[in-house]
């Protein structure tokens, strides 16, 4: 088969090939992954401004993580309920809300809980901003639906040996928005101080939010809905762990491991950046730019390594299977947190770093084929709720872990996260197994 999908352009086409209801979905995706990206990376720095420390930081993580793990659920049953387009429309507006409530953030007021002695660390007093967290509820709301959607509309548009050049073709076009978030994050930090120029970039945010409700409302049409329905309940979580295929158990193990181990250290990424290593750059035709706006150009280097090697690195899985390509993506993740808190304050180098951390998206069209290529037929969609669920329970208190950590030190928080890390990715290399039509 001619490998016609192997460079970002061609990803384009395939993805625009795909029916009308799926682009109205994919393009509401876009703009909420703009407002997403533009803020959701800079929340620990907005925090921290306002005055939270890192087990507040971390609170914050795992509160994100808790909604990541149980939304899906309560999501398709009001789906379900309601009708798709209704909850789109709900969940739209929810998080357009959300991003407002960040922007008055500071009339919600401060909890303060009382300091803690706990093993070696003696944490003071944590104060919890009311307004990040309410509007974290809010704002995640949209995600309740498009993880699973996502992957029933891959598995229905592709044959499986194709399965991850399908999702590299729907994650470049999703994770461009990856690419122009941070930068026009950059764009207004680069004009403004922190606290003024972060306002204005949730502002668009929220403008970008309440254009993806308004399309997704008017276009989509929910008649032709075969996303499947929501979890009949507890039972029915309870078996659907018990069928799950034995090939995906090491992956799930691996795959937490590393999971974990990012979720320890990766809200204080921008925390890193800009007051450990407090990093600026001086730019060709920019100029200087704070280390705010460096950080959103960062991530914008990352997500640019990311477009470029997706999707031939998927056409590379073709040939040398899915589990190599998996195993590097989680290698990338392990070894990253070390790299990035023992690196010199240079931006040159920070740039090199963060393009090498754009190497671990290479590995995600591959590992989503490896998840849902092992269902049976019409139960990708249980297969995927029931790995993403226990995954993401699992991996809830990881960052309120790496928040205590660094309260102790930067270095030992890092330092534990890539030694989970390496653990992860040495188990899945050790005992994962290969889907069928990549072997």
């Amino acid at each position: 088969m001619a490998d016609e999908d192997v460079d970002a352009l061609s990803t384009f086409r395939q993805f625009f090939a795909l029916q009308g209801d799926v682009l109205v979905l994919s393009v509401a995706m876009f703009a909420f992954s703009l407002g997403f990206q533009m803020t959701g990376r800079y929340m620990p720095r907005y925090m921290s401004v306002l005055g939270a420390g890192s087990v507040a930081i971390g609170l914050y993580g795992s509160f994100g993580n808790l909604i990541s793990a149980v939304y899906p659920y309560p999501g398709g049953a009001l789906s379900d309920r309601i009708g798709s387009r209704t909850a789109l429309t709900l969940f739209g507006l929810a998080s357009t809300v959300g991003f407002v409530v960040w922007l008055f953030a500071p009339a919600f007021g401060f909890v303060t809980l009382s300091a803690v002695e706990f093993g070696p660390v003696d944490v003071d007093a944590v104060t919890l901003p009311v307004g990040i967290f309410l509007g974290l509820v809010l704002s995640q709301a949209w995600k309740s639906f498009g993880l699973g959607a996502t992957f029933a509309i891959v598995k229905q548009s592709v044959p499986p040996e194709r399965l991850a050049s399908g999702f590299a073709s729907t994650e470049t076009f999703r994770r461009t928005a990856f690419l122009v978030g941070p930068l026009l994050a950059a764009s207004l930090l680069a004009a403004y101080e922190f606290q003024v120029g972060f306002r204005y970039v949730l502002l668009a945010a929220a403008g970008f939010g309440l254009v993806a409700t308004a399309l997704q409302h008017w276009l989509y049409d929910a008649g032709e809905d075969s996303l499947g329905k929501s979890f009949a309940g507890v039972r029915a979580i309870v078996d659907d762990v018990r069928q799950m295929p034995d090939p995906l158990r090491p992956l799930l193990v691996g795959d937490t491991l590393v999971r974990f181990a990012n979720g320890m250290v990766y809200t204080f990424f921008v925390i890193v950046v800009v007051e450990f290593l407090d990093v600026g750059a001086t730019l060709p035709l920019v100029g200087s730019v704070n280390p705010d706006a460096y950080f959103g150009i960062l991530l914008a280097v990352e997500m640019a390594v990311a477009l470029l090697v997706m999707a031939p690195v998927a056409a590379l899985a073709r040939r040398v299977g899915l589990k190599p390509v998996v195993a590097l993506g989680f290698a990338v993740y392990a070894v990253f947190p070390a790299l990035l808190i023992y690196a010199p304050p240079n931006a040159l180098v920070l740039a090199l770093l963060f393009a090498f951390s754009g190497l671990r998206f290479a590995g995600l069209p591959a590992h989503k084929a490896l998840i849902v290529g092992s269902a049976e037929e019409n139960a990708g969609g249980r297969v995927v709720g029931t790995y993403y669920l226990l995954r993401n329970v699992i991996v809830i208190p990881s960052a309120a872990l790496g928040g205590w950590l660094y309260a102790s030190s930067p270095e030992v928080a890092f330092g534990v996260a890539t030694v989970v890390g390496v653990v992860g990715t040495a188990y899945f290399l050790v005992f994962g197994e290969e889907f069928d039509a990549y072997a």
